[in-house]
């Protein structure tokens, strides 16, 4: 496993791109599989939209201990714990991890990223995972994890705590990714969905999508509270 660190760290950049270039939204149904009773961490659902360089290392590293599924479109029976790839894939985390919530309600939820992404960890962990790993971890470490959230504790990265206490701004306005916060500074011109879509090249219902995404970051309702947020945070207040 060693040998495919470094191939995990070089190929972050392309498993990116896959996993923007895939649907964001797939529709989750329960489909029943035999397990081996013989491995102590039960069985593992990777939800991720390919088999990746990632996900290979991530089976490899878990394999002598779990039974390993990976697929985006079905779910399986009875995970004992379920790991979310959110590499690239912006917000959309954010609804792949209401989905299996709904489907899995009390079994841990890991989430995975491409790197150490120390935002994206305090946003997930915000939202309510269990933990947050990354690709770049050694091997002992993501199986750490793994069998840390089996016994009902937080897996965080250690870096975690000092990146929290060093933001200067609203941490809900610090969460938002780069794209959210220019169509929000739109929002806040008075610009409507499809001025920005137009400016940004994007279509109208991208604005909507990136917009609920941003919502529910600042934990507001609609476009009219999400510009006094930034207002507020612009002024200093």
């Amino acid at each position: 496993m060693k040998r495919k660190i470094p191939e995990l760290r070089a190929q972050g950049a392309q498993i990116d791109a896959a996993a923007r270039a895939t649907p964001g939204r797939r529709h989750l149904e329960v489909m029943p599989e035999k397990t081996s009773a013989a491995k102590p961490l039960g069985l593992v659902w990777v939800v991720s939209p390919s088999h990746s360089i990632t996900m290979a290392g991530l089976k490899k590293v878990l394999e002598g201990k779990a039974d390993v599924k990976i697929g985006g479109e079905s779910s399986v029976e009875s995970p004992s714990c379920v790991v979310l790839y959110a590499g690239g894939m912006e917000e959309d985390w954010l609804e792949g991890m209401g989905r299996i919530r709904e489907l899995y309600p009390g079994v841990p939820l890991l989430v995975l990223g491409s790197h150490l992404d120390l935002a994206l960890a305090w946003a997930t962990l915000k939202n309510g995972v269990d933990g947050f790993v990354h690709a770049q971890m050694r091997p002992a470490q993501l199986l750490r994890a793994v069998e840390v959230v089996l016994k009902g504790e937080l897996a965080a990265p250690r870096q975690l705590l000092g990146y929290f206490l060093s933001q200067k701004e609203k941490p809900e306005i610090g969460e938002l990714s780069a794209r959210q916060r220019e169509i929000l500074e739109m929002v806040v011109e008075g610009l409507s969905n499809a001025e920005i879509a137009g400016q940004l090249y994007l279509s109208e219902s991208t604005i909507k999508q990136h917009l609920r995404a941003a919502y529910k970051v600042l934990v507001v309702r609609n476009r009219t509270q999400a510009a006094k947020t930034m207002r507020e945070h612009a002024g200093g207040v």
